[in-house]
């Protein structure tokens, strides 16, 4: 561990690199813990870079928790889609009811980590950044830069391994300024201490870095091996008459993705006359790995649980992932032109 003196210096080095080397991001431009929250809750499986505009979207219908607790279900889902983990939406919105009725947004750490989809680092997150508490944030990020400087060698996935590098986080907070401190350990994982190329030379602590004094910032963090990843292969089916589109919506109570549209394979209409193999996408869950296959269909005999729905509806509906994956190749086909304009 490092001494006081040492950590001192790591506090002043990193903040100092921070305020010149960070990110124009929009959500470093506002103290409102909701504002903070939203952008938390959608950067948990998302991008930064494909996050932006979502936010900003997202904020521009929702600017508060009032108005996100009164949005229709499917408008709130129809301005999450494309995110995916839709349930993060949905704990959103649950979570804003019931900051509606305790009249303000929570602002200690332990009424944050209650509300519904958070966890310890969102909870951590908000309370630093919204409101100066002095919690460390952990993420892969931080996970990566605290090992490193240290060279430890603890397992990050066990959960000792995750209490042994919280207890370290805490320690090197700085509690003058725990919010600016925990994006700067963000910042510093995200752009300079990278998983697999470390930029060591520009990093504003290579000094103070044990990993690299032994050449092994390469090796850390240790994580256990992650579960195979399993293959299949489906098809989806565009089938269009009139101007109109097959698709079924999810049950409200299914476990997937409730009250989400998708289109029909042959689980639900069978096996359709093929007219022509559009395309082929892929789609990773966790640890499944999906290659769908697109083909435009003739009418089949039964529609079973599936409805006709109008070119200009679908763009107003929440369309899962796939949906909108397999939209995108029906437009590059120029089969449908309307629906090229569609995001």
């Amino acid at each position: 561990m490092l001494q006081q003196d040492q950590i001192l210096e790591f506090q002043a080095l990193l903040l100092a690199w921070y305020r010149s080397a960070k990110r124009d991001l929009p959500w470093r431009r506002s103290r409102d813990p909701y504002a903070i929250w939203v952008s938390e809750i959608m950067l948990q499986q998302t991008r930064v870079a494909a996050a932006i505009p979502y936010y900003e979207r997202f904020l521009d219908r929702f600017p508060d928790f009032a108005a996100l607790a009164i949005a229709p279900e499917s408008e709130l889902l129809a301005h999450w889609a494309g995110l995916g983990y839709y349930y993060r939406a949905r704990n959103l919105q649950k979570a804003a009811r019931s900051i509606v009725e305790k009249g303000n947004f929570p602002s200690t750490y332990a009424d944050i980590r209650s509300l519904p989809g958070v966890g310890n680092y969102t909870a951590a997150a908000v309370a630093s950044i919204g409101f100066d508490l002095p919690h460390a944030v952990l993420d892969g990020n931080v996970f990566r830069v605290v090992s490193r400087v240290m060279n430890d060698f603890t397992d990050i996935s066990l959960t000792g391994g995750k209490l042994h590098f919280a207890e370290i986080a805490g320690r090197l907070l700085n509690r003058d300024c725990p919010g600016e401190h925990n994006q700067a350990m963000m910042e510093l994982g995200a752009t300079v201490c990278l998983p697999r190329n470390p930029q060591c030379l520009v990093c504003p602590i290579n000094g103070l870095c044990a990993a690299k004094a032994a050449g092994a910032q390469q090796d850390l963090p240790v994580k256990s091996k992650a579960v195979r990843t399993l293959e299949e292969h489906r098809t989806v089916f565009w089938i269009e008459q009139q101007g109109r589109v097959l698709l079924w919506q999810r049950d409200a109570a299914s476990r997937l993705m409730p009250g989400f549209w998708e289109l029909p394979e042959a689980e639900q209409i069978g096996q359709p006359d093929v007219i022509a193999t559009l395309g082929s996408f892929r789609h990773s869950i966790t640890f499944h790995s999906y290659r769908f296959e697109v083909i435009r269909a003739a009418t089949p005999g039964g529609t079973g649980p599936c409805r006709w729905l109008g070119v200009d509806e679908i763009a107003k509906l929440p369309l899962s992932t796939t949906a909108r994956k397999a939209r995108r190749i029906v437009a590059k086909a120029g089969i449908l032109h309307s629906v090229a304009a569609a995001p």
